[in-house]
């Protein structure tokens, strides 16, 4: 019989809609369980201290999940704006070489070449090409007015 009042002493009672209330209530304003708060806590409730310091050690790690969970999503959604962002610019990357090695080509067909230039003999864009840009310019522009060229560029 002693056995049976232990536990019965010892079982914790499930909180009521209202103690929860104020229990949330508390924790959105303190994360932390001061001994002060518990013990007017307890009072006010009356729920045991200890009982009252579980709820808010549980509190605080469903908070931290719950966290976690928030940053996770959200820095998932920023990898995949980026991963789209980045698609895009090599969409953009590939247009935009496309379009120079036609323009090369129809810039080979004005200065008179039997076939379309080297791309490899042009150098890169680090080296200094300044008299040749404006050469391309010239032509690039004259081409266009003549209506050889397409008047609207696409970014798609």
């Amino acid at each position: 019989m002693e056995n049976s009042q232990s536990q019965g002493k010892n079982k914790k009672k499930r909180l009521t809609q209202d103690q929860v209330r104020q229990l949330e209530k508390c924790f959105t304003m303190n994360k932390k369980l001061e001994p002060d708060l518990k013990l007017q806590l307890s009072n006010q409730l009356g729920l045991p201290q200890r009982q009252v310091a579980v709820w808010f050690q549980n509190k605080r790690a469903r908070f931290k999940t719950q966290s976690l969970e928030v940053q996770h999503c959200t820095l998932q959604s920023k990898h995949e704006a980026a991963l789209s962002d980045k698609a895009k610019l090599e969409h953009q990357v590939q247009f935009l070489q496309d379009e120079l090695k036609r323009a090369r080509n129809q810039l080979a067909l004005f200065t008179n070449q039997d076939s379309p230039v080297d791309n490899s003999n042009l150098g890169s864009c680090d080296e200094d090409h300044d008299d040749q840009v404006v050469v391309f310019d010239e032509l690039y522009a004259c081409f266009v007015s003549n209506g050889h060229g397409s008047s609207s560029t696409s970014w798609v």
